[in-house]
């Protein structure tokens, strides 16, 4: 996000989303072939290849650079940022991973803490004076949400196509469980990196101009680590992770980004953190905290079995001799020769 925030008004929505994707899907693909990781060799695989590039790649970037255009980018942030929630129904209905209650509760904390960080700072203070006007029976005659500044608002259309962009990562992300069968995890991020990225080129060519001419040197080099940083390493470490991992702690991670957005808009940028905003810095890493350690600290509350004294057995009644018996008569035990004793 740093290092995109300089570039972004010297190009186009469509042309930056497929910069993000195939050069960067051509880096994967070189890095599978240089560990010698094999090549789709089935049609099956292909399909699922091409079902990945059209939901994770064209859909997810094509939505999110036309709904940056047309929404705010706090609010725009939230909305992407909240797909781990998808996720975790997806994983629940498709696979069958246990969320539990602090699981649910992380997640509800992450939204939260990257409301506070992405939230226009007086959207939040009219929301809780509504709230604490309508729980005092008070009449509210402050002007709501909806009749703030058109500067600070968003259009429906715009929230609706962050919205889409969204549920296409968290489809896509689910996706990337089923097509690990058919084709190598590393191998299918590139290539679904490179095949969603031409129809944003293309589509680009089309509706779009002048998406270089005004891109200088640091423009460039904000791009290129945009592709390699933000674009082969991440998407190659995820769908290799969610492959095989819980898509839930996977995706909670994804809460991480508006924090990492602040911490480095702050040390490169001199940008300041308000109140809000640290708040939702710590919410934010208590719920990754919460998510991925769901399980373990549902075992801790579990109740512990008491220990208490083991029954007697009964005694049954057995048409064996009793032992008082036994030791009270001689039993002779005949022996063929003296030799027999020395074995």
């Amino acid at each position: 996000m740093v290092a995109m925030k300089g570039v972004i008004p010297h190009t186009t929505p469509l042309f930056m989303a497929g910069v993000r994707l195939v050069p960067a899907g051509v880096l994967v693909l070189l890095f599978a072939a240089m560990t010698g990781r094999r090549q789709p060799n089935s049609w099956l695989a292909w399909l699922w290849i091409g079902l990945f590039a059209l939901v994770d790649g064209a859909l997810f970037q094509g939505f999110l650079a036309a709904g940056l255009v047309r929404t705010d980018a706090g609010l725009g942030s939230v909305m992407i940022d909240s797909q781990p929630l998808a996720v975790a129904l997806l994983s629940l209905w498709l696979f069958g991973e246990r969320i539990g209650l602090f699981g649910w509760l992380g997640l509800g904390l992450g939204v939260l803490g990257i409301s506070l960080i992405g939230l226009p700072k007086q959207w939040i203070f009219e929301w809780l004076h509504q709230i604490g006007a309508s729980g005092l029976g008070i009449a509210n005659d402050s002007p709501s949400l909806v009749n703030l500044e058109p500067a600070t608002l968003t259009t429906h259309y715009g929230q609706w196509l962050m919205l889409v962009a969204a549920l296409a990562m968290a489809v896509g992300t689910a996706i990337a469980r089923h097509l690990c069968r058919y084709a190598d995890p590393v191998v299918a991020t590139g290539w679904h990196m490179i095949l969603g990225g031409l129809p944003l080129f293309a589509l680009s060519a089309a509706t779009e101009s002048q998406q270089w001419v005004n891109i200088d040197l640091s423009g460039w080099m904000a791009l290129s680590y945009s592709t390699v940083f933000g674009s082969a390493i991440p998407y190659g470490l995820f769908f290799y992770f969610a492959s095989s991992g819980s898509l839930t702690s996977l995706s909670s991670l994804t809460f991480l980004t508006p924090v990492f957005a602040l911490l480095f808009g702050n040390l490169f940028l001199s940008e300041m953190l308000n109140s809000l905003e640290w708040s939702g810095v710590g919410l934010t890493l208590v719920s990754i905290y919460l998510v991925n350690q769901r399980d373990i600290l549902a075992n801790r509350l579990k109740p512990k079995p008491r220990v208490g004294k083991m029954p007697q057995p009964l005694e049954e009644p057995t048409s064996q001799l009793d032992s008082s018996v036994l030791r009270g008569r001689e039993v002779p035990v005949p022996v063929e020769s003296k030799s027999e004793l020395w074995r």
